[in-house]
């Protein structure tokens, strides 16, 4: 399969990894062409991050090896777009 997106709930501590340490853990993911990092929660101990990862043949386990070998962890895949090209996820109404 070639997912091309991946939107992945992750935390870390509040020390480490930096940000800057976990971008440049994930861009050495082959298929990584670009990366983004939100920080979504703070609390006494962690930090609660919305990473979103666009690429090509983006190879999930990969990503969870590069995330972990940082210090962080993946709760879950928020988002995944997948196939020949990408589409914006239409907006519900409730």
């Amino acid at each position: 399969m070639n997912i091309r997106k991946l939107v992945l709930d992750v935390d870390k501590a509040i020390s480490r990894p930096t940000l800057i340490e976990l971008a440049e853990a994930l861009e050495k993911v082959p298929g990584v062409e670009a990366l983004n990092i939100i920080v979504t929660e703070i609390d006494i101990e962690t930090v609660g991050t919305d990473i979103t990862i666009e690429g090509e043949r983006l190879d999930y386990a990969k990503l969870v090896k590069a995330i972990e070998s940082t210090g962080a962890v993946v709760h879950s895949i928020d988002q995944l777009a997948a196939g020949v090209r990408t589409i914006e996820p239409a907006k519900r109404e409730r």
